[in-house]
């Protein structure tokens, strides 16, 4: 039976943390589905069809190394209810800190409740990215600071593209 694993967030955008958990995860499962969480209340700074670019663009090495299928897909709604459409028995949830991990137990327990078939699993980020969220990038950029340390070469083009458009 193959292991299919199901990670969401905005990656709006697509950080170097994001990859990480992408990567490590990848090693784990032989389909990973990344959903991206549409959420018409938040305003975000790329498109859906930007966001899923992005990732595109950054999981096609991650498939060549790990051999591991991975899906891009938008859901509206749960996390949960997402994973089990996509017949996923595992979410895959990263954890920067102590505080990620407070919530995330809540936000397992309630999953478990929910779909008690699918097992949450942890990926701790890596030393080196364990400081980088998408929201932090953001606001680095809505500053005129320089985000190169946080993301991929490509997602550093899009964010001066996407910059330039708002000047």
């Amino acid at each position: 039976m193959a292991r299919t694993g199901f990670y969401s967030g905005s990656f709006d955008p697509v950080t170097l943390g994001h990859t990480d958990v992408i990567r490590r995860a990848a090693g784990l499962l032989d389909k990973l589905v990344i959903g991206i969480g549409v959420n018409p209340g938040k305003v975000a700074m790329f498109t859906i069809a930007d966001r899923i670019a992005m990732l595109e663009d950054e999981v096609r090495p991650i498939v060549r190394d790990t051999k591991t299928a991975i899906e891009v897909v938008t859901f509206s709604g749960l996390a949960v209810d997402a994973a089990t459409a996509h017949d996923a028995s595992v979410i895959v949830r990263g954890l920067r800190d102590g505080t990620d991990f407070d919530y995330e137990m809540q936000m397992a327990g309630m999953n478990g409740e929910m779909a008690p078939d699918i097992q949450t699993v942890y990926v701790a980020a890596s030393p080196a990215v364990r400081h980088i969220a998408a929201n932090l990038v953001r606001a680095v950029v809505s500053m005129g600071g320089d985000p190169s340390p946080f993301v991929s070469k490509d997602v550093l083009k899009r964010l001066k593209a996407k910059t330039a458009e708002t000047k």
